[in-house]
């Protein structure tokens, strides 16, 4: 309960920060925030808000920003909330059954650091192919 609770809570501080910071960011000229890229990712979480918010707990990096764009670009927050505790539940239940189930076995017991960097590679490798895709478009 208490990793659910903190997955939850973290990611409703990190929107509830974005939108405080969002209207300022669009009233004020920043070298490294673009208003065009804000309005479109405003358009982007009014059309895919939910599901991103669920499958970015998944991604390394992503899980930071997710929930902070999603306040920028006013994701209305009935529906952020929805889809947080959603999220929240698959990685925190996932993440203990995962490390339940494959905690004891052997080969992750003496390869730990493999399995880690395994981990992250597959957790990344959509957001790369996706980047490649852009690229090649």
């Amino acid at each position: 309960m208490v990793l659910l609770v903190a997955a939850i809570l973290g990611d409703t501080v990190n929107y509830h920060a974005g939108k405080y910071i969002g209207p300022k960011v669009f009233n004020a000229n920043y070298k490294y925030l673009n208003k065009k890229h804000l309005i479109k990712t405003q358009e982007f979480y009014e059309k895919y808000g939910g599901k991103t918010i669920i499958m970015a707990r998944f991604v390394p990096i992503v899980r930071t920003f997710a929930p902070f764009v999603a306040g920028i670009g006013t994701m209305h927050y009935g529906k952020f909330i929805q889809f947080n505790v959603i999220g929240g539940i698959l990685w925190v239940g996932l993440c203990i059954l995962a490390g339940y189930w494959f905690g004891g076995l052997p080969f992750v017991e003496k390869n730990f650091e493999l399995v880690l960097i395994a981990i992250i590679g597959i957790s990344v490798l959509p957001m790369v192919v996706e980047i490649v895709r852009e690229k090649l478009k």
